[in-house]
């Protein structure tokens, strides 16, 4: 009876480890196999992008696109003023994400009260979203910048700046109230009925239950919707805000080069890749403790 425990000389003679030699040898095998698999990686991305080089560089056409695309004295030298312009795009994307958050919020609220009488509500939410998710982003900056000031309403501003401001946080208060009822539907009901059980009313189950929990859970696509918003306050210089891509627009009709747009394109990338990596961070985050419940 002896032989038969897990570490018994009959397990050995069967040719099996007992465990005092299990995991002892697989570890040098796994090393090899890890720097295996990182040499590979290196050497298929160093051949990839080598070729895809190699075809740029050795195209027909490629000294013309190098001079006047890719022109280092006319990158440096527009750099300053496409820098000023970032500053006005920074200035529309602080604010606007602040009041996007509120509006976002408010609509999702409108779109999930229950009972008939606020039916209305739900309607005007519901067509909100859909119009504003469903009409291109430059088009409806055309109508609202170009048409509310026609209209001579007292009291509407007919400052540029505050019209792209009302116009990005218009379109992305949409997006973003998707996003925001997403998360208070993952919400479990049973959460809203426990804190109503204990004496709070439904605006106050909201406000200390069910909210603080959606808004944890929905993190990463709000991030996500806030690089799409910081790039598209690019859109605005169709209105005539001054910012970095009408401040490029300045820069190549005066040189004749379109280097400037590259500097605006390097602008943009400090910005949104690392706000890309730090959602990467937050989703893995998320899938790690949603992995750890589940077990």
């Amino acid at each position: 009876m002896s032989q038969s425990g897990p570490s018994g000389p009959l397990e050995i003679g069967l040719g099996v480890e007992p465990p005092s030699l299990r995991g002892a040898t697989p570890a040098p095998a796994v090393g090899q196999a890890g720097r295996r698999g990182v040499l590979i990686s290196v050497i298929s991305v160093v051949v990839v992008f080598g070729l895809l080089g190699w075809i740029v560089v050795n195209s027909p056409n490629w000294p013309l696109v190098r001079d006047a695309f890719f022109n280092a004295k006319y990158f440096w030298r527009a750099l300053p003023y496409v820098a000023q312009g970032f500053v006005v795009n920074i200035q529309l994307f602080l604010i606007s994400e602040v009041l996007v958050l509120i509006c976002g919020l408010g609509i999702a609220l409108m779109r999930t009260v229950p009972g008939p009488i606020f039916l209305p509500l739900r309607l005007l939410a519901v067509i909100y979203s859909d119009f504003f998710r469903g009409v291109p982003g430059v088009l409806f900056i055309f109508l609202f910048g170009f048409g509310v000031p026609a209209l001579g309403i007292p009291g509407v501003p007919n400052d540029t700046f505050v019209l792209g401001v009302m116009t990005l946080v218009l379109l992305y208060s949409a997006y973003v109230a998707e996003v925001y009822r997403a998360g208070l539907e993952s919400v479990h009901p049973s959460q809203e009925a426990a804190a109503r059980s204990l004496g709070l009313s439904r605006a106050q189950a909201l406000r200390y239950v069910v909210v603080p929990q959606a808004v944890r859970r929905v993190i990463p696509p709000l991030l996500n919707d806030f690089i799409g918003l910081q790039k598209d306050t690019a859109l605005v210089s169709f209105i005539g805000v001054v910012e970095v891509f009408r401040q490029s627009q300045i820069q190549e009709a005066a040189t004749f080069n379109f280097t400037p747009y590259l500097a605006s394109a390097a602008l943009f990338l400090l910005i949104t890749v690392p706000l890309t990596r730090v959602v990467d961070v937050l989703i893995a985050r998320d899938r790690r403790r949603l992995l750890a419940a589940a077990r």
